[in-house]
Formats: structure tokens, C-alpha cells, sequence
């Protein structure tokens, strides 16, 4: 399923690349960001999935603490958008890490909010909303675009992974309220997020929803998604899940994501026709 094209992912206009550059820093030859295939959706619920899962086990067996888990996971983030940002296009492997990485820190961001902090999930919620709201006004004040087809210059990545977490803790904590407040179970919560992303698609293409705000809406709602995905699979039976636990279904999630990547790596079927020609040509 794709939300985006090439033709209407603009908002408005971008600037000329010499003037996007100056503002946004170094230019990279290629777009840094897969194209939005049903490949991306499938890794992205998986991430989402793991994110909720890992933070689950790497707190219960590392003894950290939820504090001390968060600074491990934040400083390996850091090193995986290191190599994410020296990168001069699109590489799987690098992107795909980064965003497991973020799935997991996103969903540490809230839960220290919660358990640490007592903040309430309506509190969390509102705030990650708003933060959200403020990254993607200062990144369109500055780039005339929230297009992820133009995550082309070092300013434009930053917006991009900034947002991408935000989303991340902001799914966590909707999720989370949703079902305190809701008292759905695991499953039924998975498939009522469903239906959520299915009307956004549904509005996009029949209603003719904005593509980059039908993007960034799923994009959100697939973290929720994932996490009841995860602890449907992960829970106790006695607690509405089948029982598989963390470990089971963190390495299961992450092999199919590894085979995954490494699918899109041989067969490039997540880039521009464009890059693969230069790919081939060199």
C-alpha cells in the first residue's frame, strides 16, 4: 500500500536544490528514506513490534533499570543514525536498524513517563502530540515540505528522524491510554488500529486526503498496531496473550525483519527506478 507519489507527496513547492542545501546543510545525491511500498509497512509494524517487545525484555533481564535500558538503547541509536546520517543514499540495513533502534527508545520515552514519572497517559499523550505538531511546523517553516521524498540534505534527515520519534512515543502512549481506558485485550485492540489505518487509506484514495498527512497518520498509528501485535504474542495466556514470550517473539520478528532487509538489499525493490539504473550503471 502506498500513500505517496513522486507527483502529490509535495505540500507545497520545495525550494530549488541550491537554496535547500544552503539552508538544510550538505546535500546527498539520493533520497535517504525507502519508498513507501507494502515492504515498508510490513518492517515498520514488525519494528514497532520489536520496539515494544525488546523494551519489555531488556527490562526485565538486564537489571538496569528502566532508566539505565533507556541510556544503553539511546547511545546505540546514536551510533546507528551516526552511520545513518555519513550515508550518501538509501541503505537498508543502516535505515532499517535506525528505525528498530527508535521504536525501542520511543517506547522507553514513555514508558519512563509513565512508571518513573507517574506523568498520567493523557498528560504523555498531549505532550507528544504537541511536540509532534511543532517538529513538523518548524521542518515545513523550513523546507516548504513534510514530503519523506525529499530526505535529501542533513536538515531534512534530522526532521525526518526527530518526527520518527516523536511518532514513536506518541503511538505508545495513545496505545497505551486506549486500551487502559478501553479495556479492549491485545487482540481486539490490533484489529480496531487496523480498521484506523485502513479508513486513513480509504480517505486517501477515494476521499483524496493529503498523501504526506495520510503517511504521517498511519505512520503513528501502526506503533499502537504493532505493540498490541506484540503483546498479544508475548503476554501471558492468563493476561489475553498466547504465551510465546519476549524472547520467542522478539527473535522471531527480528529474523523475518533481518530477511527482509536483506530481500531489499539484493533487489533494491524499494528504490526509485532511477537509483537502480545508477546502481546497475556503475
Amino acid at each position: 500500500m502506498t500513500y505517496e507519489t513522486p507527483e502529490t507527496a509535495e505540500v507545497s513547492p520545495a525550494r530549488s536544490s541550491a537554496a535547500t542545501a544552503a539552508v538544510s546543510g550538505h546535500r546527498a545525491r539520493w533520497n535517504k528514506v525507502p519508498e513507501v511500498t507494502v515492504y515498508f509497512w510490513v518492517i515498520k509494524v514488525l519494528c514497532t513490534t520489536v520496539g515494544e517487545t525488546a523494551a519489555d525484555l531488556l527490562n526485565e533481564n538486564l537489571g538496569l533499570g528502566l532508566t539505565g535500558v533507556s541510556l544503553l538503547m539511546s547511545v546505540l541509536l546514536a551510533a546507528a543514525l551516526v552511520l545513518q546520517f555519513r550515508t550518501t543514499a538509501y541503505r537498508p540495513g543502516v535505515y532499517w536498524l535506525s528505525v528498530a533502534l527508535i521504536s525501542v527508545v520511543g517506547t522507553l520515552i514513555s514508558d519512563n513517563l509513565t512508571d518513573d514519572m507517574g506523568v498520567p497517559l493523557t498528560t504523555s499523550t498531549t505532550v507528544f502530540a504537541l511536540v509532534l505538531a511543532v517538529v513538523f511546523a518548524v521542518w515545513y517553516r523550513r523546507e516548504r515540505t513534510l514530503s519523506i521524498h525529499s530526505i535529501d540534505t542533513t536538515g531534512r534527515e534530522a526532521y525526518y528522524w526527530l518526527a520518527v520519534l516523536f511518532t514513536f512515543a506518541l503511538g505508545t502512549a495513545a496505545g497505551d491510554l486506549l486500551a487502559e481506558r478501553m479495556d479492549l485485550g491485545y487482540w481486539l485492540s490490533a484489529v480496531l488500529f487496523a480498521l484506523a489505518i485502513a479508513a486513513v487509506a480509504l480517505a486517501h484514495f477515494t476521499l483524496g486526503l493529503n498523501a504526506v498527512w495520510s503517511f504521517w497518520i498511519a505512520y503513528v498509528l501502526t506503533r499502537p498496531l504493532g505493540a498490541s501485535l506484540g503483546d498479544y504474542l508475548s503476554q501471558p495466556t492468563g493476561d489475553g496473550g498466547l504465551g510465546f514470550g519476549t524472547v520467542v517473539t522478539s527473535v522471531l520478528f527480528l529474523a523475518v525483519i533481518l530477511g527482509l532487509v536483506v530481500y531489499l538489499t539484493v533487489t533494491r525493490r524499494d528504490v526509485t527506478a532511477e537509483e537502480r539504473r545508477a546502481a546497475q550503471a556503475k
